[in-house]
């Protein structure tokens, strides 16, 4: 008898995890944590303002930093693919020419070998 057969009349069940998205909880954690510092906040009114003022001001120029250092990356591999594929379009074109050629070569060639026969059975 295996181990397995005490468990022979058990149900089998599924368990399900469930995770949120980390951006919401993260924005809702950051907009308590200001409250709650405002509310306890041991500096006047004038100068909580000032800090947030300096705070988002400083958020706006990160977020602007990091768009700007996408639309680089981003315009970077664009240009990059755009290389790549006119490289391949251009290895493709003379690919393309070099069969051609070879093809026109092979075609006159058996054009005059064919002449050749023609005359030497006419002669025979």
């Amino acid at each position: 008898m295996s181990e397995y057969d005490w468990y022979e009349d058990d149900e089998p069940y599924v368990v399900v995890e469930q995770h949120s998205s980390g951006f919401g909880p993260l924005l809702l954690g950051i907009a308590l944590g200001t409250g709650i510092a405002l509310l306890f906040a041991p500096q006047s009114g004038a100068d909580t303002r000032r800090l947030i003022r300096k705070k988002a001001q400083q958020a706006r120029d990160t977020v602007a930093d990091v768009v700007d250092e996408v639309a680089t990356t981003v315009t970077d591999g664009i240009d990059s693919a755009r290389d790549a594929v006119d490289l391949k379009k251009r290895q493709i074109s003379r690919a393309v020419r070099a069969g051609r050629d070879a093809a026109h070569e092979a075609r006159e060639d058996l054009e005059f070998r064919i002449a050749e026969t023609k005359a030497a059975y006419k002669e025979n």
